[in-house]
């Protein structure tokens, strides 16, 4: 595979062993790591993060490794962002992959297809490997076009990323100049993406996509998703950072195979039904859809 990827690790060694092993089956040529530095203050860390390091070691490929381990702890959406300025000083493009995120084979092909296909088609900002859709938007065509990005294993270019505002510096203005209303046609949506946008900008949310999500809104990027779901989140649980409810709906999902060659849709237009759903059971759920989803839980279902 001649795509770079990049691999996010952190302090947990036993999803990043099956992350490489994934990695280990398609041999990039070129595989960069990002490392944030353990908290001393953080039981168990330090010895986490160094045993998780070590499995780079495991690598018995030919590939060029580049490694960007920080000096201190920044936080994952500082360390993110970081890491990924690094990459794309350095890179055209790139398949990005958390140590928690398990890709199917075929992502890797997927990905490296659309970044060509896409390379310089400026009305797409990335390549998600998820699909939470019950039933695919469409029997016919291979992907279709969102304005939501997943990040659990996505890919992106340079030409893209170099808008990426870690500080939200247009917020205020987006806020006071109510432009969200411009591209969230529903009222439930825009004022819970309003809510989130102003608690990720007063820190009380810790969150890297937030902001990048912003960011293509901003840039009127659509955001490219499979017609079937290509990488399952198996970091679920106490130890994480965000994804901490191991009951979560979206923990462990399966995977299946996307088939090529890929089918193109014919038009790059937005897939509003599969956006709906996405805000209303991802991002928003009502109330009578959260109570069935935990009575679906306490049933086994």
């Amino acid at each position: 595979m001649k795509t770079p990827v990049v691999l996010i690790i952190f302090r947990r060694p036993q999803t990043t062993a099956k992350v490489l092993d994934a990695l280990r089956q398609v041999k990039p040529r070129t595989l960069f790591v990002i490392a944030d530095a353990p908290r001393a203050s953080a039981m168990g860390e330090i010895e986490k993060s160094q045993e998780t390091r070590q499995l780079l070691e495991t690598i018995d490929w030919d590939c060029e490794l580049y490694k960007n381990y920080s000096e201190s702890n920044l936080g994952v959406f500082r360390r993110v962002s970081t890491g990924l300025d690094w990459v794309f000083k350095q890179v055209e493009q790139a398949i990005i992959l958390e140590d928690d995120c398990l890709p199917h084979p075929s992502f890797f092909p997927f990905c490296e297809e659309l970044l060509e296909r896409y390379a310089q088609d400026q009305r797409i900002g990335a390549i998600s490997g998820n699909n939470f859709q019950p039933i695919q938007p469409s029997c016919s065509e291979s992907y279709y076009f969102s304005r939501y990005h997943h990040s659990w294993g996505w890919a992106t270019w340079r030409r893209a990323w170099q808008y990426f505002d870690m500080d939200m510096t247009h917020w205020p203005q987006v806020r006071d100049q109510h432009l969200l209303s411009s591209i969230l046609e529903e009222p439930q949506a825009l004022n819970y993406w309003e809510n989130i946008f102003q608690q990720v900008y007063d820190g009380q949310i810790q969150a890297w996509d937030y902001r990048w999500t912003l960011s293509g809104w901003l840039q009127s990027f659509l955001n490219i998703l499979p017609s079937v779901n290509l990488v399952s989140n198996i970091g679920f649980g106490a130890d994480a950072s965000n994804t901490v409810q191991e009951r979560h709906p979206l923990a462990n999902l399966p995977t299946k195979e996307i088939h090529f060659p890929l089918r193109h849709p014919p038009f790059i237009l937005r897939n509003g039904e599969a956006d709906r759903y996405t805000q209303n059971t991802i991002f928003s759920p009502s109330l009578s859809r959260r109570l069935t989803r935990k009575f679906s839980r306490l049933m086994g279902h």
